[in-house]
């Protein structure tokens, strides 16, 4: 057994990691559920409330493809439940926050702690687990992945109706504290010994400017009309210039901070490009349509949140089973399925209607949860075990990067593309609409007489309510472009599945790290 290699309580590993991956995952769709409700409480303007996500996530993308070698430096369990203390300590902060600056270095604080617990959660699992039970490992890592979001919005929701939104960040405290608890107690790498290979600083310096640049221009490009505004223009040569010296920089240097060098393994590398098209996928297709129900189904947040919740709860079987059961699977077929699965419900997002019944639009959740439950599993197998031991904690931070970078991007596009798109169909719909046509004067009509009495100008408010239903109709033909584009993008994952080797039997796993 490797000096460094995890050992300790199974049991107690699984039930830290599981715990500290749910309380990250839940704390972030938790908190898109209430911004609406802190910028009230701050009295902050509508484009500023948006800093409460962006400086978490930059914090976030900064630390993630550190992970590996700050678990080589410090150890996994005191790297681990170091990371969940910070998480926790911060969302007290965030809890007890008096303006939007302080919960802004609040959240970057907690960003810098949540960072690491999805990777190093990931990889501890993998390197406790035997290789004959990785996807069990990677089933249990991912049900407690998953279900984060599918409480987060109910949570939120609940939580806000019944206190108030300092209790989204509070609800953290006993499952970090929990989760701490049951690291430091259960993770053990007898003969550890810290790294001894020199600190990477210009490494370091060019990811932590690079990719809180990147994060920036993503997440707030659409709000400055991308590269209209100088300061998004101005950030992104800064990001592509320092992401660029800083691939070059690690694959020159004797001791990388990110060893980039893992990507020479094919299956890793077709893995973390479908990781990427997932998160795609599955954060903006989420946020698209989040946006049709608030917008033009006029579901509350707690609604939605429900929706969600009820069709995407399969999730938390599908998982269990299929890394209890795919063993006996080639698990490409399974993630050639899954992606197929995926397709399917954005395809079927994409014929949304402004009467879509209940049924309509769990349906396409549904298909979505149950198929996703076929990706994540073999997926992450396929990705970590064909790795050296070594290379384990270093791979799951970047495998996990491309999934936030690919989340991030889908999200900034499908925002964009939204609103040019929509406006287009406004300017198409209008322009088709002619005014003294029958049809339109007995719509004009029949609105005057159901206005009369009700409104000072009825005429006025019924050519205002024409408009309205030509916005509506706009919006959901966007929608619907849109959900056809990530469609077809996504098909187009299916040739990174060609690329995947199934991973060879009897591999002897003894560290992710």
């Amino acid at each position: 057994m490797k000096s460094d290699a995890i050992t300790g309580s199974k049991a107690g590993i699984t039930i830290a990691a599981m715990a500290a991956a749910l309380m990250s995952v839940l704390d972030i769709s938790i908190v898109n559920v209430a911004l609406n409700d802190i910028r009230a409480s701050f009295g902050t303007p509508m484009d500023q409330i948006a800093w409460v996500s962006t400086g978490y996530m930059m914090a976030n993308v900064v630390v993630i493809p550190m992970t590996g070698w700050l678990q080589r430096r410090f150890g996994f369990r005191r790297y681990f439940t170091f990371s969940i203390l910070m998480f926790t300590a911060a969302s007290v902060l965030c809890g007890l926050a008096w303006n939007l600056p302080s919960l802004v270095v609040f959240r970057i604080l907690q960003g810098v702690g949540g960072g690491a617990i999805i990777p190093t959660s990931q990889a501890i699992l993998f390197a406790r687990y035997p290789r004959e039970e990785h996807g069990m490992a990677g089933a249990l890592f991912g049900l407690g992945a998953v279900t984060g979001p599918l409480l987060g919005p109910t949570v939120g929701g609940l939580l806000i109706e019944s206190s108030s939104w300092h209790w989204i960040f509070l609800i953290n405290v006993p499952i970090g504290l929990f989760a701490a608890f049951m690291a430091w107690r259960n993770i053990e790498q007898k003969g550890f010994q810290p790294s001894a290979e020199r600190v990477d600083r210009y490494g370091i310096a060019l990811l932590a400017v690079g990719m809180a640049a990147l994060q920036y221009v993503l997440e707030e490009g659409n709000r400055h009309d991308w590269f209209d505004s100088q300061e998004i223009t101005a950030l992104a040569v800064i990001a592509g210039v320092a992401l660029i010296t800083f691939v070059v920089h690690e694959l020159e240097t004797p001791s990388p901070v990110v060893d980039l060098r893992v990507f020479a393994n094919r299956s890793y590398t077709a893995a973390t490009g479908i990781n990427l098209m997932v998160g795609t996928a599955l954060f903006s297709g989420t946020f698209l349509f989040s946006l049709f129900l608030g917008s033009v189904a006029h579901y509350s947040a707690l609604d939605i949140g429900l929706l969600f919740l009820k069709g995407s709860a399969i999730q938390v079987l599908i998982m269990p089973l299929v890394g209890r059961f795919g063993g006996k699977l080639d698990g490409r077929v399974m993630v050639a399925l899954g992606i197929i699965g995926v397709s399917l419900s954005l395809w079927t997002n994409g014929h949304l209607a402004t009467n879509a019944d209940n049924s309509a639009l769990i349906t396409p959740i549904f298909i979505r949860a149950c198929s996703l439950g076929l990706v994540f599993v073999p997926l992450s197998v396929i990705a970590l075990s064909d790795l050296r031991p070594e290379q384990r904690g270093n791979a799951a931070g970047l495998y996990n990067l491309t999934r936030e970078l690919g989340g991030s991007i889908g999200t900034a596009w499908m925002s964009s593309s939204l609103s040019r798109t929509t406006q287009l169909n406004v300017t198409t719909l209008t322009s088709k609409v002619d005014v003294y046509s029958q049809a339109t004067a007995e719509q004009v009509a029949a609105l005057q007489g159901s206005l009369a009495g009700r409104v000072p100008d009825p005429t006025g408010a019924a050519y205002g309510i024409l408009q309205m239903k030509i916005a509506a109709q706009a919006m959901v033909r966007a929608f619907n472009a849109n959900f056809m584009v990530l469609t077809a993008l996504f098909v187009c994952t299916l040739v990174f599945v060609l690329m995947l080797k199934k991973p060879a039997p009897g591999v002897k796993v003894e560290g992710a790290h």
